[in-house]
C-alpha cells in the first residue's frame, strides 16, 4: 500500500508512524484510518519490529476529524450501509489491542477528538509539555467514539471520564498525567528521544513473545470481571511461557551476565489460548 497521509520508517527494530497532514494539523480522515490500520498490521507481521512509535508531523499530533467538507462532515444519512461497511473494514484487520507489538503514542501537540480517542486504543501515551488534549465531541453536537466511552473510564475512573467527556473541555498534558491518560510528560524537545528510549529498551531487553503475551493479557482482562478466571488465564500463560525456549534463554543470559538471544517469534509462536477473539 502506498501511504499518502502517514509516513513509515523502521530503525533499530523500532517503527515510526508519523501522521502526515501538517497543513491540516494532521486532521483525521477515513483514508488515514485505513492507512494506519494497514501499517499496524504489516508491522505486526514483521518479526524484526519490536515496538511502534506514533507521532504527528509539524506542530500538532492530530486536530481531530477533518471537517473541511462543511457542516455535514459527520452526516452518513446518505449511506444506509455505512455501519455495515465500517464493521467489515474493521473485521478485515487486526485492531490495535490485538497486535503483538507495543504501540507508543508520542503526543507532540494538540490532540483532540479522534486525535486523542485513537491513542486510547494503543498501549502507552507520552506527551510533550506543551500538548493540549480534549474530547470535544459534545461541543460539536456529537457523542464520543473510538471506544472512548468504554476505555476512558477504565483508565481514569468514571467521575473523571464523565467530567472530560460531558464537558468536552480542553486540558493540559500535566492534567492528562495527573488523570492517568498519559504515563509521562516531558519537555517538548525530549518527547521523541523519550519515546524511542522506551521503545529501544523493549526492543533490546525483552522477549518479543513474552511482551506479546503480556499485552494480550492486559487487554483481555479489561473485559474479565471474574478474578478467578483472570487468575486462571494468567497462570496458564505463565506456565506456558515457563516451558518455552525464551524463558530458558532469559535465565541463562541473566546467569551468564550477557544480553539475551531470543529465538521465539510472535508471528509463529503465540499460544492458541491467547489468539485474538474475533467476532462472528
Amino acid at each position: 500500500m502506498n501511504y499518502e497521509q502517514i509516513l513509515l520508517s523502521i530503525r533499530d527494530s523500532v517503527a515510526t508512524i508519523t501522521l502526515n497532514r501538517p497543513e491540516r494539523l494532521n486532521a483525521y480522515t477515513p483514508q488515514m484510518r485505513r492507512e494506519l490500520a494497514h501499517a499496524f498490521q504489516a508491522l505486526d507481521a514483521d518479526d524484526t519490529v519490536r515496538a511502534i512509535v506514533v507521532t504527528g508531523a509539524g506542530r500538532a499530533f492530530c486536530a481531530g476529524a477533518d471537517v473541511g467538507s462543511g457542516e455535514r462532515a459527520f452526516d452518513r444519512s446518505d449511506d444506509p450501509e455505512y455501519l455495515t461497511k465500517l464493521a467489515a473494514e474493521r473485521a478485515a484487520v487486526s485492531r490495535p489491542w490485538e497486535l503483538t507489538k507495543p504501540i507508543i503514542a508520542a503526543i507532540n501537540g494538540v490532540a483532540v477528538g479522534a486525535g486523542v480517542t485513537i491513542t486510547l486504543q494503543w498501549d502507552i501515551r507520552i506527551a510533550a509539555a506543551s500538548a493540549r488534549l480534549g474530547f470535544l465531541f459534545v461541543r460539536r453536537g456529537l457523542c464520543p467514539e473510538a471506544l472512548s466511552t468504554w476505555l476512558l473510564p477504565r483508565l481514569v475512573g468514571f467521575s473523571r471520564a464523565a467530567e472530560l467527556l460531558l464537558s468536552g473541555r480542553m486540558f493540559t498534558a500535566h492534567e492528562a498525567f495527573t488523570y492517568g491518560i498519559v504515563s509521562q510528560v516531558v519537555p517538548d524537545e525530549e518527547l521523541l528521544p523519550t519515546a524511542y528510549s522506551l521503545a529501544r529498551d523493549i526492543a533490546e531487553n525483552t522477549s518479543p513473545v513474552a511482551v506479546a503475551v503480556t499485552k494480550r493479557l492486559l487487554w483481555r482482562h479489561l473485559t474479565e470481571s471474574d478474578w478467578q478466571r483472570a487468575e486462571h488465564t494468567e497462570q496458564q500463560a505463565f506456565t506456558w511461557c515457563g516451558a518455552q525456549p525464551d524463558a530458558r534463554e532469559g535465565v541463562r543470559a541473566f546467569l551468564e551476565k550477557r544480553p539475551p538471544r531470543w529465538s521465539m517469534r510472535p508471528s509463529a509462536d503465540m499460544p492458541e489460548f491467547l489468539k485474538p477473539r474475533r467476532s462472528s
